[in-house]
């Protein structure tokens, strides 16, 4: 059985305020195309299918056409809602689209009832595991703590109950929207950690054939059974030396992974990131290659160039981020303050704060709990605003 799996469309994202739908709806046509050519028996859609939980009413015509004409391909199609979606806003319907081989899975009380499928070899349950805010959903699952590993286990021990009460040889996959340990991240990701903690160990999804993963934004193996997509698109310049694809995953009839295929998604137009004085960009041949890509340009000149955007427009027409790192300023000024937080947890920097103030002497163990819990409270808070606004 040939599962496409697909993740982080972002439907509604910009890129340095280009908009990129039209380079979305030429990914939605790609997709429906390979579904078509390559004789695909599902589809998997892993999370964050818009970029944000009030989508602009473009990017949601966009993926109403896109479910309709999956729709009428005869091809079921599996969605889970991710941390930029709006699980309520996304499951609307769910019930009823069901009818129409589309399977929303937005509610986390759902997450053992699987899509069930079937073909010579018998029967795979998909199951649709939502994004889990872990201070929203411990209830839910009982779990010991308020973290992602906590949650996702539990959740994953309610679909390895449903699995062992089918019949024998019951092939299984999993979709889910997490930052699994091992995993390479980008700078367009939603930082998804609580309490500094964000990632969770692939062996959460032990038990199941293959876990199609949602979040991170490049395409990668965490091994041969669980798998990121990546996100069809660029959606940050950390993102440049990505080979934005799908996966092509054919299960075979014992629940091996019989194939695993990248299905390359169109490039609406190339990435570069150009570093040096502004006169060696201007001049150098080697660049030639990236005159009609989007440039991210960090000059080092050590006295800022007059009119420095017009100039490297007449050469990179497509130049959309400038910035100005001079050469020796760190050792005459030091790091600057974006550099000393890059990579930095919200709680990492709150406790740096509390030392600051005090004059030394990071928190203890009590009051790392105490903003570990303030946090927790800000994130479930607003999770809650953006489901109820």
């Amino acid at each position: 059985m040939k599962f496409l799996h697909t993740s982080d469309w972002h439907l509604g994202r910009s890129f340095h305020r280009v908009n990129l739908l039209g380079a979305q709806a030429a990914f939605v046509d790609h997709l429906v195309e390979t579904v078509r050519e390559r004789e695909v028996d599902a589809v998997l859609v892993a999370g964050d299918v818009y970029d944000r939980a009030v989508p602009p009413l473009p990017a949601v015509d966009l993926y109403d056409r896109a479910l309709h004409r999956l729709a009428a391909l005869g091809v079921p199609t599996v969605l889970i809602s991710g941390n930029h979606d709006s699980a309520r806003r996304l499951g609307v319907g769910a019930g009823l689209i069901d009818r129409a081989g589309i399977h929303l899975r937005t509610d986390p009380a759902g997450c053992a009832d699987p899509v069930v499928l079937a073909d010579a070899h018998g029967e795979v349950a998909l199951y649709g595991l939502p994004y889990l805010e872990p201070a929203l959903v411990k209830d839910e699952f009982d779990a010991e703590k308020v973290s992602h590993e906590a949650v996702l286990g539990a959740a994953m021990d309610r679909i390895r109950a449903d699995l062992a009460a089918r019949a024998p040889g019951t092939r299984s996959i999993v979709l889910a929207h997490a930052f699994v340990t091992g995993g390479q991240a980008s700078d367009s990701e939603r930082d998804i950690s609580v309490g500094g903690v964000e990632a969770v160990p692939a062996s959460v999804f032990d038990g199941v054939d293959y876990a199609a993963l949602g979040h991170l934004h490049g395409c990668q193996t965490i091994n041969e059974r669980v798998r990121y997509s990546g996100s069809p698109l660029a959606y940050s310049f950390s993102e440049a030396d990505h080979r934005k694809s799908m996966w092509l995953i054919e299960l075979g009839g014992d629940g091996e992974i019989a194939a695993a295929e990248r299905i390359d998604t169109p490039v609406p137009r190339p990435l570069a990131r150009l570093r040096g004085p502004l006169e060696d960009l201007l001049a150098d041949p080697a660049h030639a290659r990236h005159e009609d890509s989007w440039i991210e340009a960090t000059l080092t000149d050590a006295v800022r160039p007059d009119d420095p955007m017009a100039r490297l427009a007449a050469r990179f027409p497509h130049t959309l981020s400038l910035a100005f790192d001079p050469e020796g300023r760190e050792e005459e000024t030091g790091v600057s303050y974006a550099q000393r937080l890059k990579g930095r947890s919200d709680q990492e920097i709150a406790e740096d704060f509390v030392a600051h103030v005090r004059g030394g002497g990071q928190p203890d163990e009590a009051e790392r709990a105490v903003l570990q819990g303030a946090f927790d409270e800000v994130r479930a808070g607003d999770s809650l605003q953006e489901t109820h606004r």
